[in-house]
């Protein structure tokens, strides 16, 4: 956080008899997500921090809203209407989750609170870690029953890119990933080079990136795929458009199950935890998202636009729904 003061920690209470949610207005952050399991009992199921300003010297964005763009942009480039724009890098020369100062570590506005759902706004202003516009977003967090339901909303006042996502880390029991299942609904991944992809859109028949049978993760995932449905012609899916399954996540007796209207899933089982907080491979990431370096890919075949300007709404939306494995 730059030229910034320590954030206030402020925890709003959302939930129902079966799901409750701890959401931090720093970062508009998945703090605690408890579920009740097939005895009744409260688990915890995403991984946290003892207290949530703990975020600001930590760069594994737990639980947090990732953005202006959730993952990389290769080089800190971006090309907008001819205007190349030099942003902000973090990543080994790369822009990762937005630059340094991303949306993970602002402290976002309440627009409204009730006991079931909450609307926060973040004001991005034009040149924010190079990215031109001002871009306004709201992001809502509902609970219904035992589903958690989390969108995004952004506009901008300039063409520019967008592409939000939640980083929460999963785990439904025991201190790392083992007796978790993951079931991923994607039939080709994108090869990467130090996280950005090459280009390639490949099938993941034969490759360790075949989850689609469900097992355990490995503990050095951290890669992009491409969900099923997208690029495929008319069962083709947008941001905006309908809920699909991504993933399964299964484990100690309980069902996490990932729906979204994005084209692409970042799956991370934190393998560069620093261990302070959490080891490595305690949990799993699944981001949905737009593609890592889009703009890079713009018009190319099975490529999602990250474009947005001023007479059109970002959109994003994700349902995680957690159920006792009866």
């Amino acid at each position: 956080m730059t030229d910034r003061e320590e954030p206030t920690e402020q925890l709003l209470e959302l939930g129902s008899d079966d799901l409750r949610l701890t959401l931090a207005t720093l970062g508009a952050r998945v703090h605690r997500l408890r579920v009740r399991d097939a005895e009744g009992a409260w688990r915890d199921v995403v991984l946290g921090l003892p207290r949530v300003a703990d975020a600001l010297d930590d760069d594994a964005y737990l639980g947090a809203t990732v953005g202006r763009y959730a993952n990389r942009i290769a080089r800190g480039e971006l090309v907008v209407d001819g205007t190349t724009h030099a942003l902000a890098t973090n990543d080994g020369g790369h822009t990762l989750h937005g630059g340094p100062d991303g949306f993970d570590r602002r402290t976002w506005t309440v627009v409204e609170v009730g006991p079931a759902a909450a609307e926060l706004e973040l004001v991005s202003p034009d040149g924010d870690q190079g990215f031109p516009g001002t871009v306004t977003v709201r992001a809502r967090f509902e609970v219904r029953g035992r589903t958690l339901r989390t969108s995004y909303a952004a506009t901008t006042d300039a063409p520019t890119v967008v592409s939000l996502s939640s980083h929460a880390y999963y785990r439904l029991g025991g201190e790392d990933l083992a007796g978790h299942e993951l079931t991923l609904h994607a039939d080709a991944y994108l090869p990467v080079v130090d996280g950005v992809p090459t280009g390639e859109v490949a099938d993941v028949t034969g490759t360790p990136f075949d989850l689609r049978a469900g097992r355990r993760p490995a503990a050095d995932l951290d890669h992009p795929f491409v969900v099923r449905g997208c690029g495929s012609g008319e069962d083709e899916w947008a941001p905006g458009g309908p809920l699909r399954e991504v993933a399964v996540l299964r484990g100690h007796g309980l069902v996490l199950t990932v729906a979204s209207d994005q084209p692409g899933v970042q799956v991370y089982t934190g393998g560069a935890f620093s261990g302070r907080f959490h080891a490595p491979g305690a949990g799993v990431a699944i981001e949905p998202q737009l593609h890592p370096d889009s703009p890079h890919h713009a018009g190319e075949p099975g490529w999602p636009s990250a474009e947005l300007r001023p007479d059109g709404t970002y959109r994003w939306t994700s349902d995680i729904s957690v159920t006792p494995d009866r």
